[in-house]
């Protein structure tokens, strides 16, 4: 326990200290809000690559589909590292960092309000980013309390509001510096923690080779393969291929993700930051994924819904580590924490950034001067990170299952509402201001009515569908209405 509590205090006097370090680069709007756009590859990669992997992948995630698909749900990790990670850096990093400084935006509201020219389609996708991303900061609690539970003792409630409290410091002092800075120094303990935590599970289920054979024997439930869990697409392919799409395209769509490429500091340090990037997500993602492949050997002590039958999917990779060492379990739990920190850090700054500079500002004081916005954007960043937690805190003592259905769309409805309208931005000049609105349209309603109708069983599945249909409803929209004509070209290529 010692040694637990020892690893946590070291932790956070650590990323509270970074917070007091990089303040001073926090003095402005850009500072605050982008670092000044002076990031370079290695802190872009480690802060897009931690802002990704939260412990929503690695405790709720890699348990919920390790369970379901066997070892294939590695393939999410690699469609992660692939086409979430490297192909998102090498087709938007570029033309991102290009156009939003051309258009001198600091977040995707912006980008959308001044590339079609509309105060509206602004003010629109700051409300669709406020209503969807406060609800997933939410959900990044929640790996936590099986885990502190199972190391300390811990009650959930004490958890919460220690990793809001010490989040909330750092990034109100230090804004995207602090942030980038400290998602490094958590990377650097994700990647070593990952692969200790493999190694000892595996060795304790008598390595690599005996815990494959022994999850060879395992049936899969409605399959007739034999040894589905270890086969090479697993026991559902069509399922497992949402999930995969779902987990990777959703990155070129949600502004946490895409405003990484907005900071970073040239096109030399994009690709360096890809190759980077996609070794972290191999590594994370991938480790990840293949460590909840095992899940089903643990099928009589993980915990099981006592009304459904069902397995309680966030037991699962707790109940994988309960019998570890506790240098291994601090390990994971600095690991966690890690994980979740930075993917809050990002989210409340993108959150509260995006209600400054996007709503308030532009509709209730165009005059507002940055030592002001500042100030607003760091009371919006408490109070995001207080309400982000009170959900939790009430999801968690609550039998009402909304908020946790509403966390599970946020994904399809961010990235199903701006992919399309994002990335053909970036690269067509010819799109409409309608056919902005009817990705906005279909992305959010798609994904919100099917939360209350459920005409498609997977809600994962139906944000993969809701991104593709994105990407397809922008073009042809825009073939039968008016373009806003823009020279997409950087003016080097003009």
């Amino acid at each position: 326990m010692i040694v637990k509590i020892l690893m946590i205090v070291i932790f956070t006097v650590c990323v509270v200290a970074i917070g007091v370090y990089t303040r001073k680069n926090a003095s402005s709007v850009d500072g605050f809000v982008l670092g000044g756009r002076n990031v370079g590859p290695w802190l872009s990669a480690f802060a897009y690559g931690t802002s990704y992997f939260s412990a929503v992948i690695f405790v709720g995630y890699a348990g919920q589909f390790g369970w379901r698909y066997g070892i294939s749900s590695t393939w999410i990790g690699i469609g992660n590292a692939l086409l979430g990670s490297l192909l998102a850096w090498y087709v938007m990093g570029p033309r991102t960092r290009e156009m939003t400084q051309r258009l001198k935006a600091s977040t995707m509201p912006q980008f959308f309000g001044e590339r079609y020219k509309s105060g509206a389609l602004r003010v629109a996708a700051a409300a669709i980013i406020f209503v969807f991303l406060i609800p997933y900061t939410a959900s990044v609690y929640n790996g936590l309390s099986r885990l502190f539970g199972m190391a300390f003792g811990l009650p959930y409630e004490v958890c919460i509001i220690g990793m809001a409290l010490v989040t909330c410091i750092y990034v109100v002092l230090g804004g995207y510096m602090a942030t980038v800075v400290n998602d490094f120094v958590q990377g650097i303990v994700m990647l070593a923690g990952i692969v200790a935590v493999i190694a000892a599970v595996l060795a304790a289920n008598g390595g690599p080779s005996e815990a494959i054979a022994t999850l060879s024997n395992i049936p899969a439930e409605g399959s007739n393969v034999n040894g589905a869990f270890v086969s090479f697409f697993g026991p559902d392919l069509f399922n497992l291929l949402g999930v995969v799409i779902l987990t990777s395209l959703g990155t070129w769509g949600l502004p946490q993700m895409v405003t990484k490429f907005y900071a970073i500091k040239d096109h030399s340090s994009v690709r360096k930051g890809a190759i980077i990037s996609t070794v972290f997500a191999i590594v994370v993602a991938g480790g990840s994924y293949f460590l909840g492949g095992f899940a089903r050997l643990y099928g009589n002590q993980i915990d099981f819904n006592p009304k459904t039958g069902a397995p309680v999917y966030d037991s699962v990779v707790p109940t994988m580590l309960s019998n570890l060492p506790d240098i291994l379990i601090g390990i994971v739990i600095v690991l966690v924490l890690s994980a979740s920190m930075s993917t809050l850090s990002s989210l409340v700054l993108t959150s509260s950034s995006t209600l400054t500079l996007d709503v308030i500002k532009p509709r209730f004081n165009p005059n507002m001067d940055e030592k002001r916005q500042l100030f607003v954007m760091r009371v919006l960043l408490v109070v995001f990170v207080v309400i982000s937690a009170a959900i939790a805190l009430w999801q968690y003592n609550s039998p009402v299952n909304f908020i946790a259905q509403l966390m599970g769309i946020s994904w399809g409805a961010l990235a199903g509402a701006f992919l399309g309208p994002f990335l053909w931005g970036l690269y067509s000049g010819r799109v409409s201001r309608a056919a902005v609105w009817a990705s906005f349209i279909v992305g959010v309603g798609l994904t919100t009515s099917n939360m209350f109708l459920g005409f498609i069983n997977s809600p994962v599945n139906c944000g993969a569908l809701a991104m593709l249909l994105s990407l397809v409803v922008v073009p042809v929209v825009s073939l039968f209405t008016k373009p806003v004509e823009f020279d997409v070209n950087p003016p080097e290529r003009a």
